[in-house]
């Protein structure tokens, strides 16, 4: 049937792509289709075309019926922070919601506007249901689901056939502008969201700044990339005046080159393993350890897999933060760098390493139970082992959780506890000078963790990143997926390329049938931008759970304080006036 370019891509599912399409009628730059010069072209009536991606060009940004301000274009990197809206629109089906949200790359939260009986499980309406994976289970395709019932985690299975009302579930995340589009945007629908902040110095930051905290009703305009029967690209936007027609299931499938990016090759099966494959088109991201894979180039993809990634940040100060991500297979070696903790509580966390904790105060306490000690800026301090301790306060006999120290040094040394809560700040003491690998620090020390490079790795894919940087935080590890991969003209180096963070377009030439590797014979050490490391940080390892947050303080200590905060100043005063 035919349609617009407009309403075949809206009504499109990425799932389904690559896509073939006969142009029907109307023209583009008029002409043949031959004369392409980057995201221009001719189109004639029955050009034939594959669409391989699609994304997003522009968004529209329109304010609600209560606000009266013009709509505007937004840029995919638009430098905001949003909230979502829950979408008031239902999802008719488990089919639907599985050709509509991005089940596998999030887990969507829904909610069924009527009581589901599965099997044993009973799911009142309203009811949170966490969809995680999309699976064939007894031949029959359904999606796999938690939910949560009496405090107990229960797995179940809805069929694709299942008929109902589903809603979206209320949601506080903070979002950027592109994992609104990549997850939260589903396919011909908007999405109201309300602007909360506009991030860096960015100029849009004044002229935006009216929509702040304001309801905004986003609409993306897609643009699709093409490929032609002899091999070229385009880019197309989904507004141009042409009628088209999809003839996938008609078309032979010898009439176009079988052209995969990362991500498709990354959604092989094992077995399909290894591969020989040109690139059509090299990385858009610059980097000296991807220069090597440009268009034309060969190269052999031994297999799929994840692998352990540690998250970095250099510590630097009046310069904008570089982040990297360090595989495990690293071999440059690190000495430890001093740490800051702002609170007892962190000391604790800390104290679960393998080597002895010293630390200095860098504020002073004064305690107002005998039960804790006081501490001046520059005590030293040995950290032990938790306790707890019965006080009194306001007349009522309480448990508190402390630490316990060391202070001082050899015969002058007593021991001393402290609760959780006090606010000191700690510099950590390093009396380490030993080397250790990054699987070594992992093993050994609770992240996050200050280094410095002290020898560099030999085997990176171009130069070491890190060996020119000052101190480094070593914040969290994570697993990420990637594709092993070498130079047919160059087969002993072998390295990983990441899938969701380098697109690549790919022709695949066959199987390969020569010697495979299982691991990497270079280190590819990638340094990432601030969005790709808000996203690892986020989605990698969105199961986990967030670490406990500290003891509050007390009210009646907080008392104390402003009690002692307004005395000081009489006091300076009257050392002032006793003056001679």
């Amino acid at each position: 049937m035919t349609a617009t370019l407009q309403a075949f891509v809206q009504s499109l599912d990425p799932k389904t792509l690559p896509r073939v399409l006969q142009i029907q009628s109307g023209f583009y730059h008029g002409g043949s289709l031959y004369d392409l010069a980057g995201n221009e072209c001719s189109l004639s009536t029955g050009d034939i075309i594959k669409i391989t991606e699609i994304k997003v060009k522009k968004v529209i940004a329109s304010c609600n019926e209560y606000t009266k301000m013009p709509a505007a274009e937004l840029s995919p990197d638009f430098p905001g922070l949003f909230t979502v809206v829950a979408d008031k629109k239902p999802y008719n089906s488990i089919q639907e919601i599985a050709q509509t949200l991005p089940i596998g790359s999030l887990q969507p939260t829904l909610y069924s506007n009527s009581k589901l009986h599965v099997g044993d499980i009973t799911i009142d309406k309203g009811t949170e249901i966490i969809f995680n994976s999309v699976e064939e289970i007894n031949g029959i395709k359904s999606v796999r689901c938690t939910v949560i019932i009496g405090g107990a985690n229960l797995s179940l299975v809805l069929p694709m056939s299942h008929i109902g009302e589903f809603y979206e579930c209320h949601d506080e995340k903070i979002y950027t502008m592109k994992e609104i589009l990549d997850w939260k945007i589903p396919r011909n629908r908007t999405r109201t969201v309300i602007l909360k902040d506009i991030t860096g110095n960015s100029s849009q930051k004044h002229f935006y700044s009216a929509f702040i905290k304001g309801m905004l009703v986003l609409k993306p305009v897609y643009e699709i990339k093409t490929l032609t029967q002899y091999g070229g690209f385009f880019n197309l936007s989904s507004d141009l005046d042409v009628e088209v027609l999809d003839i996938t299931q008609h078309c032979h499938i010898k009439l176009f080159t079988q052209i995969l990016n990362t991500h498709d090759m990354f959604q092989k099966t094992t077995n399909e393993f290894p591969l020989l494959a040109e690139i059509l088109e090299g990385p858009l991201k610059y980097c000296k350890a991807y220069k090597a894979l440009r268009c034309g180039k060969k190269i052999i993809v031994h297999k799929k897999y994840q692998a352990d990634r540690i998250i970095a940040t250099e510590s630097s100060s009046g310069t904008p933060k570089r982040h990297f991500l360090i595989p495990s297979c690293y071999s440059g070696k690190f000495k430890r760098r001093p740490r800051y903790f702002p609170t007892v509580y962190d000391l604790n966390i800390a104290k679960k390493e393998r080597v002895e904790l010293y630390v200095v105060a860098t504020k002073s306490f004064h305690s107002i139970h005998e039960e804790f000690s006081s501490l001046n800026v520059g005590d030293m301090l040995q950290v032990k082992e938790l306790k707890s301790c019965e006080i009194f306060c306001e007349g009522t006999k309480t448990v508190v959780d402390t630490l316990e120290f060391t202070k001082g040094k050899d015969e002058n040394c007593v021991n001393i506890i402290l609760p959780l809560y006090v606010e000191g700040g700690f510099m950590e003491i390093v009396h380490d000078d030993k080397q250790y690998s990054i699987s070594e620090l992992c093993k050994n020390f609770q992240l996050p963790l200050n280094v410095k490079v002290s020898v560099r790795d030999l085997f990176t894919v171009g130069e070491d990143l890190l060996a020119n940087t000052s101190v480094l935080t070593l914040e969290e590890q994570i697993t990420d997926s990637y594709l092993l991969v070498s130079l047919c003209d160059k087969p002993e180096d072998v390295w990983e390329i990441p899938v969701f963070r380098l697109n690549i377009s790919f022709q695949i030439m066959g199987p390969f049938n020569g010697k495979v590797s299982s691991s990497p014979t270079k280190t590819n050490l990638e340094e990432i931008n601030e969005e790709e490391y808000f996203m690892v940080r986020r989605y990698e390892n969105h199961v986990q759970f967030p670490p406990p947050r500290p003891p509050k303080t007390p009210s009646y200590v907080k008392k104390y304080k402003a009690i002692i905060q307004e005395e000081m100043p009489k006091k300076n005063e009257m050392k002032i006036l006793s003056k001679p």
